[in-house]
């Protein structure tokens, strides 16, 4: 049904988004997050309040993945640390000191 036929029929016309139909999500957001939201789009040129909220979906799955794959490697190990690449040195104490102390 065209956009004008759906508003003479008094139903709404949906646009197609070509990934199937969606599902409506609501958020509830304080006004300092919401404002922290617009800032991030305007930053990040995110069209619309829910490109952004996709956006945050993904990153929380890539870190939500992350986080599983680390599990199931200690499980791996059974605690134990997990073996280095050949090549690769283990780091001593005084090389995270080091690091520590590096100022940018």
């Amino acid at each position: 049904m065209s956009p004008e036929a759906a508003r003479k029929s008094g139903r709404r016309h949906k646009p197609s988004q070509g990934r199937g139909a969606g599902k409506l999500a609501q958020v509830r957001l304080r006004p300092e997050e919401m404002e922290t939201l617009r800032e991030t789009m305007r930053t990040l040129n995110l069209g619309s309040t829910s490109d952004a909220l996709r956006e945050g979906l993904r990153l929380l799955t890539l870190e939500a993945t992350e986080l599983a794959a680390a599990e199931e490697i200690r499980a791996f190990y059974a605690g134990a640390p997990a073996p280095l690449p050949d090549g690769v040195v283990p780091v001593d104490d005084s090389e995270f000191e080091a690091v520590d102390e590096t100022e940018w």
